[in-house]
């Protein structure tokens, strides 16, 4: 039953990094701002697939240098006023530069940040249609929760739902992975904990325990290199192993996908447990609670980065925000495939690679925004999508209150809010 019409100036889709840099960047322009988030929580994959990692925000050049501020920033400040960060980590053997997290720290932050900010939060909402009129304006949602469905009108919106639900509800053109439609491996999170404090972790080890457990039979385990962290605060060990080839839109696939990474989880806990230094009184604290799904569907913008441009450091006259992070991409059961960006630096993002071509008053965010296979292995990570929500939330309200939104004027705005342009 649909029961209510409520009125904004810009509405937000999605609550993860992307979505909540929007929501504070619009509401600190003025806008009357209300943020759309499916989960009980905002954060996105930090929070809902325990990706308690924050690439991007640091390029790997040395000395350390920052390509995120603004929102990202003051997620930052947030968390080293909850006692939850240091400081970033660089890892010795690939340089790249991370900011580890806690889950419960992360959901507190965030939504310090959106209520600080004057943002109007609505949880446990679902968005489940569009009506666009005949100028190619977006003019309301429809939206779902358990008590019935209801609309929202908006000036602008802006798509940070990693999916592009908003843009395909409302008919801009989208694409599903590459050009030939293959998306990067889905990986489930595991999170162990009576991990032994005082051993070190070397990738090396885990690979032998993995090879040595195959050997004796062991036959669910797809990954022999993967990512192992001690985590902040606690002596839980984060490691990222179980992939699976996922698509992240359909729900069967990412049923099969998660009860088969599940039980990933529990062989390679088994094999740590025999194999590994400091693993024999291991336990699964956590997994997921999602597999962390990459890749689905981009959208088609004003302007397509490609991954030449990203490679060679690109500099545009309208870029927004930077990225610093390599080119990384993920093949499921293959170790991750790094290329580095120019000099160790970072490449801008320009204000059309996030503005919607078939919908004038959409602006889209994080992992949905128009770049091809490789420059989207770099731009997709949540440090680069806390800026491109940055820039994506400033430009839907300038739309919103004057009926346009410059590269030029958003720069400004996004410098005067202390963003790194």
């Amino acid at each position: 039953m649909n029961t209510e019409t409520l009125r904004y100036d810009v509405v937000i889709v999605g609550g993860g990094s992307a979505g909540v840099a929007a929501a504070v960047g619009a509401a600190s322009l003025g806008a009357n701002t209300l943020l759309l988030e499916k989960n009980p929580y905002f954060g996105g994959a930090a929070t809902h697939s325990s990706v308690l990692t924050i690439c991007g925000l640091f390029a790997q050049q040395e000395p350390l240098l920052q390509v995120v501020g603004g929102v990202g920033q003051r997620f930052l400040e947030k968390l080293r006023d909850l006692g939850r960060y240091d400081g970033p980590i660089r890892n010795p053997g690939s340089g790249n530069v991370i900011v580890l997290l806690d889950g419960e720290t992360t959901k507190y932050a965030f939504d310090q940040l959106v209520l600080e900010a004057g943002v109007t939060p609505r949880l446990h909402t679902t968005v489940i249609g569009a009506e666009v009129d005949s100028q190619q304006r977006l003019r309301s949602i429809t939206c779902f929760q358990h008590g019935g469905t209801f609309r929202i009108e908006a000036e602008a919106f802006v798509d940070a739902s990693g999916e592009a639900d908003l843009a395909a509800f409302c008919g801009n053109q989208v694409r599903f992975g590459d050009d030939e439609g293959h998306v990067q491996a889905g990986t489930l999170v595991m999170q162990f904990g009576g991990v032994s404090p005082d051993i070190a972790l070397h990738r090396h080890q885990f690979t032998a325990a993995i090879w040595q457990a195959k050997r004796a039979g062991v036959e669910d385990l797809t990954k022999d290199r993967g990512m192992v962290v001690r985590l902040t605060g606690s002596h839980h060990v984060l490691a990222l192993f179980a992939d699976e080839r996922v698509d992240g839109l359909d729900s069967a696939s990412l049923t099969v996908a998660e009860m088969s990474a599940r039980r990933q989880a529990w062989a390679y806990l088994d094999a740590f447990r025999k194999y590994v230094p400091g693993f024999k009184d291991a336990f699964l604290v956590q997994t997921g609670p999602a597999i962390g799904v990459r890749e689905t569907r981009h959208i088609d913008g004003e302007y397509r980065l490609a991954g030449e441009e990203a490679l060679a450091g690109a500099r545009f006259p309208d870029a927004i925000a930077r990225g610093g992070w390599p080119v990384e991409i993920h093949e499921p059961g293959e170790a991750a495939r790094y290329k580095h960006i120019q000099d160790k630096s970072y490449y801008e993002i320009p204000l059309r690679s996030l503005k919607a071509k078939q919908v004038k008053n959409l602006w889209c965010a994080g992992r949905i925004i128009d770049c091809d296979r490789i420059a989207f292995a770099s731009a997709r990570v949540m440090g680069t999508a806390f800026a491109t929500g940055h820039a994506a939330g400033i430009a839907a309200a300038m739309y919103a209150g004057l009926g346009e939104a410059n590269a030029r004027d958003v720069r400004k705005e996004l410098i005067r809010q202390n963003a790194i342009v």
